[in-house]
């Protein structure tokens, strides 16, 4: 038996008016989630748990079967597994993005114009990390370069009692005075920010990214502070062999954490650009490998949620289907061995808000031995008129594995 988790990241959505009402899983042309729907188990799950922040990372390790009131320690600590940083227990770690704030003086009066400044190339991002290091990286301050706008710093013998630690994707076109943590803890972290942008906004990067039109990464933005993870092994857990294939350091960190198999995806970027066969392809090798399951992470859809982007959500979702899932699906049928699939979002990311929602969200679980009286077309309302509801989110992992 093989098992398949096609996570579809921020897929979920509200009726969209520039897509005539629709929400962009409505919208979008998916014919070969939409046969497996016809014959699968359809519902609604909740992935965020009461008191928790709806984000990717609680949310995928709720769809991995883990309880993250039991092992989530922060998001950054996750990203810093991927990117190779062997932490101390003393660590701590924040998010470290590349965004692009307006001209406005002081700091506190600037606009958050774009968390993650243009889609920056990681090849950019590193020079300009590796300048942000050599002016601000001084003990207890060390920064690492990860993949696009996504970074990390740790702070030697630091503290996540920080205060209120905004994530930018939360405040887009907000003026960010008043989400910047007034903790007498976090002084030194909003010190290094408005530092950075002193001596960002002239970087040799920024100036050419300026010249060609685009948006400079003008700012870091810390974040998501955490502590050195311990997740479970997902073999001796679940007692099967587990790959995680994505883009981004929040879901291979995930992945790394839990002795899974990581592959990396040339031309992977985490937005509508990706390299979908790619990632399909690196699927494929992992069953052929010995994977028992493949958890295929797509970002692309919650980033054009938070880009506000219901064209491109829409084609986000269509290129899952057809350019990757399609593949999956070819392969399962030449290699004449049973599998179940796992599709679903981990959380919504609205249009309408271009942030998460801890609202639950639709699955299906397709079972190639048997039909389920399923729904003819996978959308948020089809899973919830059906009735059937996941509660506790980690059990959707054991609903699919029969455990």
């Amino acid at each position: 038996m093989k098992y398949l988790v096609l996570l579809c990241d921020g897929m979920a959505d509200t009726p969209v008016a520039a897509l005539g009402g629709k929400t962009p899983m409505e919208a979008a042309v998916k014919p070969n989630i939409d046969v497996l729907a016809k014959n699968a188990q359809v519902g609604m799950c909740r992935t965020v748990a009461a008191g928790l922040k709806p984000g990717s990372d609680v949310a995928n390790l709720s769809v991995m079967g883990y309880d993250p009131h039991d092992c989530y320690t922060g998001r950054s600590p996750l990203e810093a597994a991927s990117i190779g940083i062997d932490l101390k227990d003393s660590d701590v770690t924040l998010r470290c993005n590349l965004v692009t704030l307006s001209d406005d003086e002081p700091y506190e009066s600037k606009t958050m114009v774009d968390y993650c400044a243009g889609d920056i190339s990681t090849q950019e991002a590193e020079k300009i990390i590796k300048t942000v290091d050599e002016q601000l990286g001084k003990p207890p301050f060390k920064f690492y370069s990860g993949v696009s706008y996504r970074h990390c710093l740790v702070v030697d013998g630091g503290t996540t009692d920080l205060g209120n630690m905004t994530p930018p994707h939360d405040i887009s076109g907000k003026v960010i005075g008043e989400y910047l943590s007034d903790s007498k803890n976090a002084a030194g972290l909003i010190s290094l920010m408005k530092k950075s942008n002193t001596f960002l906004k002239n970087h040799p990067v920024n100036i050419e990214r300026i010249k060609r039109g685009l948006r400079p990464a003008n700012s870091i933005w810390l974040w998501g502070e955490g502590t050195k993870p311990s997740i479970e092994s997902f073999e001796k857990k679940f007692g099967i062999k587990a790959a995680v294939v994505s883009a981004v350091d929040l879901l291979k960190g995930i992945g790394k954490c839990a002795k899974m198999t990581v592959p990396q995806v040339e031309g992977a970027t985490g937005y509508i650009d990706t390299n979908f066969e790619g990632k399909a392809e690196a699927g494929i090798k992992a069953f052929k490998d010995g994977c028992d399951l493949v958890y295929m992470h797509f970002e692309a859809p919650d980033e054009c949620g938070h880009r506000a982007e219901p064209q491109n959500k829409v084609k986000a979702i269509e290129y899952i289907d057809s350019r990757a899932l399609s593949l999956i699906l070819d392969y399962f049928k030449s290699a004449g061995e049973d599998y179940r699939i796992l599709v679903m979002p981990d959380h919504p990311t609205p249009i309408a808000t271009k942030t998460h929602s801890s609202q639950p969200v639709p699955f299906l679980i397709y079972d190639s031995r048997k039909a389920e009286k399923g729904v003819e077309t996978f959308t948020e309302k089809t899973a919830a008129a059906t009735g059937r509801f996941i509660e506790h989110g980690p059990d959707v992992m054991k609903i699919l594995l029969e455990k």
